[in-house]
């Protein structure tokens, strides 16, 4: 099947799909048709995540190992129907005054997607129709030898923090090495003042345990400690959305989970889900991260 061009409709759109059986997770061979399928069967509960927000995608067009490109301009050759639109591009590496970026909001675009070998699926804390955030998210980033482990110790810190403030914290695994909070930014006001909130939470939290947090990027600072990165809320900055799939060895995903499962944490593969584990997940409880889509 490798080279070969297949037309699928999805909800009455064509898409045309390529190279099936091309291996992207060499470690494990998981192809591109099981990316696609993946994609698809998770589609319910990623879609509303996704809807009305700009994407950048991260594009694996030879696999895991091979090269990376992040892709925030719809690409040449984008059918009509995906929706996309024109906004200015703060912070633009190629000097950009607006980007044509993609918005995913069915499951024809997703699929279109994904079969660009867009493995990784990263968006902004605010929708494209808003002036504000409407999520905040605190990125937190294990420097070794700590771990997820300590991200958890560090999440259960920050929790009652954010909630004295009247906002209802949820967790998720990037899908990598770290733990991601999130909650819904109303009232919090402009990216800038998002990001000045959560960077006084992260100097809190510095202050209170500094063998444990550290809230500057410097690198030399981060040795066993927990990155708390408040960063992301600038409105430049994109953040790995709910359910998408990470380039690791194996397809893992960045997955919603409960407190519970936060606390007791004790190992880093305590909270290591791939494809079809999240699957399951969401089959059996539903998507933990519903409160967020107010």
């Amino acid at each position: 099947m490798s080279g070969t061009r297949i037309a699928v409709d999805v909800d009455g759109r064509q898409v045309v799909l390529s190279n099936l059986d091309k291996v992207l997770y060499p470690a494990v061979g998981f192809t591109k048709a099981q990316v696609l399928d993946y994609y698809t069967r998770i589609a319910p509960v990623l879609l509303p995540h996704l809807a009305g927000r700009a994407l950048t995608r991260k594009r694996y067009p030879d696999g895991v190992q091979g090269q990376v490109f992040f892709e925030k301009n719809a690409p040449r050759g984008t059918p009509e129907w995906v929706r996309t639109e024109r906004l200015p591009s703060p912070g633009s590496s190629k000097q950009r005054e607006t980007i044509d970026y993609v918005v995913v909001d069915d499951l024809a675009t997703l699929v279109w997607t994904a079969n660009l070998a867009s493995l990784e699926l990263h968006t902004h804390m605010w929708r494209v129709d808003r002036d504000a955030p409407d999520l905040v998210v605190f990125d937190l980033d294990p420097g070794p030898p700590a771990t997820i482990v300590e991200c958890c110790r560090v999440a259960c810190l920050l929790r009652p923090l954010l909630e004295a403030d009247g906002l209802v914290p949820l967790a998720k695994t990037s899908g990598s090495k770290g733990l991601q909070l999130y909650a819904r930014a109303d009232g919090l006001g402009s990216s800038e003042q998002t990001s000045a909130y959560a960077k006084g939470l992260a100097q809190r939290l510095e202050k209170a345990e500094p063998d444990l947090v550290v809230h500057r990027m410097t690198k030399a600072l981060r040795d066993g400690k927990v990155l708390v990165d408040w960063s992301q809320n600038s409105a430049a900055k994109t953040t790995v959305s709910v359910y998408s799939l990470r380039a690791r060895d194996r397809p893992t995903v960045s997955a919603p989970v409960t407190w519970d499962e936060v606390e007791a944490c004790a190992s880093p593969d305590d909270l290591v889900f791939d494809s079809d584990d999240v699957l399951a997940r969401v089959a059996r409880s539903g998507d933990l991260f519903a409160p967020l889509l107010g």
